[in-house]
């Protein structure tokens, strides 16, 4: 995904580094989140603590980008000796970037997640929290148009069959129009334009109130440098690589033109080795048929030769 550069206040809410300063906040973070679970769900959300997720990997462009997502854990009442109840998990992630596979990336992650919650060898899977994978789009991922789409597993046989495995993946579209309130419809319209005009209600007001707060802190203007300067270094990490893929891809293609023009002397190439020449990618083998087909007498002598190379 090609990255625009913006200055820290022109970002929105769902752009990853300002979603995740707002979230790992220490004064905003949790206010922040309650806010935001609680009108995306539409009920009242407990006693919180965030586990905001920061990863960066080495600049090279095999590896994923920054993982920014945030994970809240909602709480319940103490146990018998002060043991804290984690109730649910909440993983939040505004994902923007199209052509992913959405919902077998939210099944790798509902996997990664549930493994932090059991100990090694601990059988009493009751006690695995409810887990609500949770992403923001600013693009439609089924295409009917609604903001908020709820998946859970069931049975197919019985409909009605309740299959408390106990996760959710739900997902939000900020430009739907079905499916929701007014007041989610407006939210997830502020999340993507994070602006004063798309400020409608006290809900909102709240939480444009944090975003300034955090978009001036001299901290998190240097971290933003340092996003910035990560990105930039990705971006053009990858396009070396592209520039280098492309490169290999031409010399690999007049490669095989010119073990063709060769063979064309000798006579009609069979339609299998043009095919195998075509497709072959590994560059040594390429060089060596070259050259083999530059002495080749006849078809049949190339053809041997190469067998034996």
């Amino acid at each position: 995904m090609s990255y625009q550069r913006r200055t820290l206040e022109e970002l929105n809410v769902l752009d990853d580094f300002l979603f995740h300063v707002l979230a790992s906040d220490r004064e905003v973070g949790v206010p922040f989140c309650q806010i935001l679970l609680s009108t995306l769900l539409q009920r009242s959300i407990g006693q919180i603590r965030i586990v905001a997720q920061h990863m960066i990997p080495a600049f090279t462009p095999e590896h994923r980008g920054i993982r920014m997502d945030v994970e809240v854990e909602e709480f319940g009442e103490l146990q018998a000796g002060g043991e804290e109840s984690i109730l649910n998990i909440y993983d939040l992630e505004p994902h923007l970037q199209r052509g992913e596979n959405l919902a077998r990336h939210n099944r790798f992650y509902q996997a990664k997640i549930d493994s932090r919650y059991m100990s090694s060898g601990e059988d009493d899977f009751s006690r695995l929290p409810n887990l609500y994978v949770i992403t923001i789009t600013n693009y439609d991922p089924f295409g009917r148009d609604y903001m908020m789409y709820t998946i859970r597993n069931c049975c197919q046989e019985i409909p009605d069959l309740e299959y408390k495995d106990g996760v959710q993946f739900i997902y939000f579209y900020t430009g739907g129009c079905k499916g929701g309130s007014r007041e989610l419809q407006e939210l997830l319209r502020y999340l993507q334009s994070s602006t004063e005009r798309n400020v409608t209600n006290d809900i909102i007001r709240k939480i444009h109130g944090f975003v300034n707060q955090v978009k001036i802190l001299p901290e998190v203007k240097q971290e933003y440098m340092t996003f910035e300067h990560f990105i930039a270094m990705k971006q053009r990490a990858a396009a070396e690589e592209a520039a280098k893929e492309a490169a290999e891809e031409t010399a690999r293609t007049v490669r095989v033109e010119v073990i063709l023009d060769f063979l064309q002397e000798l006579g009609e190439i069979p339609a299998a080795l043009k095919e195998r020449l075509q497709e072959e990618a590994d560059p040594e083998k390429l060089r060596e048929w070259c050259r083999l087909a530059g002495k080749a007498r006849s078809l049949k002598e190339f053809q041997e030769q190469m067998e034996e190379s």
